[in-house]
């Protein structure tokens, strides 16, 4: 079945990917990272850009554009990172995440978007919303032949954009 349906789409011209493998795969692999990270366990931190991970979880562009990004003097002080903040709960502190739940969308312009939700707030006692849902979409592409995550965009409270995470890698690359 699946061969008639490659030919099918062959015969079509559809030019959107049909991807072998998984999409959410390395989407997964990321969002268990984070989730240990914030799991409350004394374990150590999982940097979901080391060298192995950004080998074959993320595409060749974004790889480039974290790399200049790292490059950049404003950097992290600790070398490892970019970014002073955690990029998937999009802020310094999140709780245990809960309800964590991944949703593919169809194929379009090459790419794939996986919607992943969660609540990072359910331990705060500031007055956050503890019930509220973060909100981050996976761009996925396919790269020698497997799903890589081509960009992380996260959608911030009602009426502020959405964050590209290579637009935020660009902007740290020139030093802004």
């Amino acid at each position: 079945m699946k061969k008639i349906s490659l030919v099918l789409a062959a015969l079509a011209g559809l030019s959107a990917p049909v991807f072998g493998a998984d999409v959410t795969a390395p989407v997964k692999e990321i969002m268990d990272a984070t989730t240990k990270n914030w799991s409350g366990a004394d374990a150590e931190w999982q940097d979901i850009f080391d060298p192995s991970r950004l080998a074959t979880l993320y595409s060749k562009d974004f790889v480039s554009k974290y790399q200049l990004a790292v490059q950049n003097p404003a950097a992290d002080e600790d070398g490892i990172s970019p970014f002073d903040y955690d990029v998937i709960v999009n802020g310094e502190d999140a709780c245990p995440l809960q309800d964590v739940t991944y949703d593919p969308k169809p194929s379009a312009n090459g790419a794939t978007e996986v919607v992943v939700t969660f609540k990072k707030s359910t331990c705060m006692d500031d007055g956050t919303d503890k019930n509220g849902l973060t909100t981050v979409k996976f761009e996925v592409i396919e790269e020698g032949g497997k799903p890589v995550v081509d960009d992380v965009i996260t959608v911030g409270d009602p009426g502020q954009p959405a964050n590209s995470l290579k637009a935020t890698m660009v902007q740290i690359a020139k030093g802004q």
